[in-house]
């Protein structure tokens, strides 16, 4: 038995996310059926984090186990003929069977786009979630600091998050415009439920004048979802990529860029 480990990127428009579910068309879905032709067998797939309806992934990392003996390239090539053109195997590696996509990642990166604009693009309307009025990204960045580190992030919890914890370790929060788009880096050993999207509402709102960034820290404290702001649309939401112990030797992790448009 063999355990191979994929980078897949796909956009999250017109699916409904990543994880299968009935009669409905999602990313894990269209992986493990192209995957499957490929081995000419059954293929189980499992992913380094589920993305949510419209959340997109230039980054997401899963590994499946099979007997049957392909290279790395025929795993690409082969994968990406049966799959939609919005969804793509990057690379693909065989690793020890002591891997797993989920369990064994230390770090997870993402990336959330705000096109502040008062005419919404065209070309972006389902890549971009767009803000009609102006942000400060400076106070947007004052407040983020106050986010670095491990916390209590119940506060940035959405309903339903499965986690045994609510603590997580925040490495960096990244805040840079470049015309019309505003691009929010956020990375952590991991994350909750809607974790970067309810820390992105909290952002705007300050970044909107609406409360200083100080509040950041009075949400964070509160350590209760109700203290926070509005959950942000998935739309501008991408995970960028996943590390892992180097031991795996897996493709570095992209060059950090401010906008990959």
């Amino acid at each position: 038995m063999k355990r191979i480990v994929l980078g897949v990127e796909y956009i999250g428009a017109g699916y409904h996310g990543w994880q299968k579910q009935d009669n409905l068309s999602t990313v894990e879905l269209h992986v493990e059926m192209a995957l499957s032709k490929v081995a000419d067998s059954p293929v189980k797939i499992y992913c380094a984090g589920r993305t949510d309806v419209g959340v997109h992934a230039l980054g997401q990392v899963i590994h499946f186990d099979t007997s049957v003996s392909r290279n790395d390239k025929s795993w690409i090539m082969g994968a990406n003929t049966y799959l939609p053109k919005a969804i793509r195997v990057q690379w693909a590696k065989e690793v020890s069977l002591d891997f797993h996509a989920r369990f064994s990642a230390i770090a997870r990166w993402y990336r959330y786009f705000i096109y502040n604009s008062v005419v919404h693009s065209a070309i972006l309307h389902d890549r971009v979630t767009c803000h009609y009025h102006t942000l400060d990204v400076n106070k947007m960045q004052a407040a983020a600091s106050y986010l670095l580190g491990e916390h209590d992030f119940s506060s940035f919890r959405g309903a339903g998050c499965q986690s045994k914890s609510p603590n997580r370790f925040v490495e960096f929060i990244k805040i840079e415009r470049q015309g019309f788009i505003i691009s929010i880096d956020v990375k952590a050993n991991a994350f909750l439920l809607h974790m970067v999207r309810n820390i992105v509402g909290v952002l705007t709102e300050i970044g909107e004048g609406k409360k200083p960034p100080i509040w950041a820290k009075e949400v964070l404290e509160a350590k209760n979802r109700t203290f926070g702001a509005i959950t942000a649309k998935p739309e501008g939401l991408y995970l960028m990529s996943v590390d892992y112990p180097e031991k795996y030797f897996l493709p570095k992790s992209i060059e950090y860029k401010p906008i990959i448009f």
